[in-house]
């Protein structure tokens, strides 16, 4: 069953946490989509280098709508059983349409960031063209179509780009400058498989900045210490904000 594009938003509304200055002045907005394993404590770091860059930023939740715990979203998401990045597009879609509509957002200014699987879902998004019921998971995602042409920038970290990612074979139909963020030491991708996506996707027109960090995947994320072949970098994650930063304020 889908759902409409209202009818999403209002489901992830409640769970998305914001972040920037308490006042109503209109300011360009970051939107965050956290990887398979849910919300980690390394967001919040990328979304107040957000607000120190002038920008707001939002941190959406895509598990709590549904009832999902961190157990459930590492057996099942992670996996690839459920939520794929095809119906995962749909809460970007909902979610840049409701966080457009708000009067201290600069709705032609928002910058989609994503980790893993949230950078999937973020570039199966990219590849829709959002004419027909059903894409995305939508009862109605023309309807979203509007506020994405207010997407400036997108940023990419570790993006699951194997088999199943549509921008592996599928052009994009927006093309908003891209930040693009290898591992080196990835153990979903290889430098090259990833490296080929992006320029494929700076082929068809969306100008790409790839680094490729001398890390694990989620090499950004604290807990990731032991945790199978991810390692925590601290350096390296200084670095990551950094570029982000930097990447916000030339937009």
């Amino acid at each position: 069953m889908t759902d409409t594009v209202a009818e999403r938003w209002a489901r992830l509304e409640p769970h998305v946490v914001a972040y920037g200055p308490d006042d109503g002045q209109a300011r360009p907005a970051v939107i965050l989509f956290h990887g398979c394993g849910g919300l980690r404590p390394h967001l919040p770091l990328y979304a107040q280098t957000a607000v120190e860059a002038g920008w707001r930023a939002f941190v959406v939740d895509s598990y709590a709508p549904r009832g999902w715990d961190r157990t459930m979203s590492l057996t099942l998401v992670c996996t690839g059983v459920l939520l794929r990045g095809p119906e995962r597009a749909g809460d970007v879609a909902a979610a840049v349409w409701g966080l457009a509509q708000r009067p201290d957002v600069d709705a032609s200014r928002l910058v989609l960031a994503g980790w893993s699987h949230g950078s999937w879902s973020m570039m199966d998004l990219m590849t829709m063209r959002l004419e027909r019921a059903g894409e995305a998971g939508l009862a109605d995602p023309q309807t979203a179509r509007p506020a994405l042409d207010g997407v400036v920038g997108l940023g990419l970290y570790y993006p699951y780009v194997g088999p199943g990612a549509l921008s592996r074979t599928r052009p994009w139909v927006r093309n908003p400058p891209v930040l693009a963020v290898i591992a080196r030491g990835d153990h979903l991708t290889s430098v090259d498989n990833a490296r080929s996506v992006h320029e494929r996707i700076e082929r068809g027109g969306s100008p790409v900045e790839i680094w490729v960090a001398d890390g694990t995947h989620a090499f950004d994320e604290p807990t990731t210490e032991g945790f199978g072949p991810m390692s925590h970098d601290p350096e390296l994650t200084q670095e990551s904000l950094e570029r982000f930063g930097a990447f916000l304020k030339r937009l």
